[in-house]
Parts: structure tokens; sequence; C-alpha cells
């Protein structure tokens, strides 16, 4: 159940697309109304966003794809590089945006496991060379990373580093994802959003989040594929 990078692109536009005239038929239901982010969910992205943004070195890692995990490198590369200039991790907060392919970062392992993420998404595990049954890059294992010293999301989020997940791309790929297992859209939205990793907040969307970051002094770095 594979995701190729070019389908699930023209697949994500194209449900949007239908849901803004005729209501998504993976979902059963208009897009505004599936969208589940009321004005007080919105309202506490945005204070958590600029409550958390510190330091007077700030960066927005867009994380579109999993792109052999680039979204989580690039994290750690900009805290190492700021270490090395002589900025202390409370002077800087980089934010990762896992949107698209790259959501299944901000799950846990139970929700891997279930939906067989590693193969939806084409994320294969370093050690064992199959699709990842695991989330490999939360507490990662000596051979996750390609350099043993780079650092999981737990480790970064210890650090000060922020990870928020796109809703809109949980809603389409949920929905999608229940519609080929035969299960109720909104239930597998639902355990979805359970799974989150702790400390990982929902935005809107990552659009939404990439550019509110932007708004709030952060860099722009694309980790995308």
């Amino acid at each position: 159940m594979e995701f190729s990078k070019n389908n699930s692109r023209r697949q994500f536009i194209g449900t949007l697309a239908l849901g803004a005239t005729a209501g998504l038929s993976a979902l059963t239901q208009p897009l505004k109304a599936a969208v589940p982010f009321s004005s007080a969910e919105v309202s506490e992205a945005e204070q958590w966003l600029k409550s958390n943004l510190k330091g007077s070195h700030r960066v927005v890692i867009d994380g579109t794809e999993p792109n052999d995990a680039f979204p989580l490198i690039w994290t750690w590369v900009y805290y190492l590089g700021n270490n090395q200039t002589s900025v202390p991790d409370n002077d800087m907060t980089a934010l990762c945006v896992l949107r698209h392919n790259a959501i299944p970062f901000a799950m846990e392992d139970r929700l891997w496991k279930k939906y067989n993420f590693g193969e939806i998404f084409n994320v294969k595990d370093n050690i064992t060379k199959s699709p990842a049954t695991r989330n490999p890059y939360y507490e990662p294992k000596p051979g996750d990373f390609p350099v043993p010293a780079i650092e999981g999301i737990k480790r970064m989020q210890e650090r000060g580093a922020l990870f928020t997940v796109c809703s809109l791309a949980i809603m389409v790929y949920s929905g999608e994802v229940a519609k080929q297992l035969g299960l109720d859209p909104e239930e597998v939205r639902k355990d979805w959003v359970s799974g989150l990793l702790p400390g990982v907040q929902a935005s809107p969307s990552g659009v939404w989040a990439v550019t509110r970051a932007q708004e709030n002094g952060c860099s722009y770095v694309y980790a995308g594929g």
C-alpha cells in the first residue's frame, strides 16, 4: 500500500480539490467540516508556537517527505552548527514541521506497526533493510541514523527543538488508508491523532505552521525530497 511521491501528491491535491467542490469521497463529508480544528484549537496552536519559539536564532525546517530522515537530521545539524559557533541551546529554536509524506515521524510505534507506515510512506528500517515497523527516529537505536552522533526527536525536544504535524495531511492520508482497509475514516483519524508523540503539536496544516513560523522570526530551510 505504498504511496509513490508523484502519486501521493496528485492524490493529496485531488482529494482537497474534490473536498472543496463536492465533499471528500474518502471521508464522506465536506472539507470544511472534516478539518479537525476549532477556533479554540487554532488559538492553542498559535499560543504554543509563540510561547515556545525562543532565542535570537530561529529556523523552521520544512519536512514534506521522509527523505532518509533529513527533516530530523537538519534539525540536529542546526543545533550542532550553532553550538560550534558559540550559540547555546537556550538562544535558538528549530521548529520541524512534519507535513505531507513526513507525517509518520510524528507518531508512536503502535501506529507504525498497526498501519504499516513503513510500507505506506516508503520508510526503510536502516537496520533490517525492510519497511519500518516502528518510528526509528524518536529514540533511535544504533544504526537508525547514518551517523551515530545524530540525536532523535525526544532528545532534540529536551534541547528545545519543536515538532509539529499537519492535521490536514493526517485527515487525508488516514482517510485513504481507512478506505483501503475498510475502516471508518473518522475512527482512523482519531487513532492517528491519539498516537502523536509526546510534545508534538498538531497544526491546522503544515503550510500554516511554516508561514506562522516565518511571521514569528524563523528563517526557512527545506528538507523535503
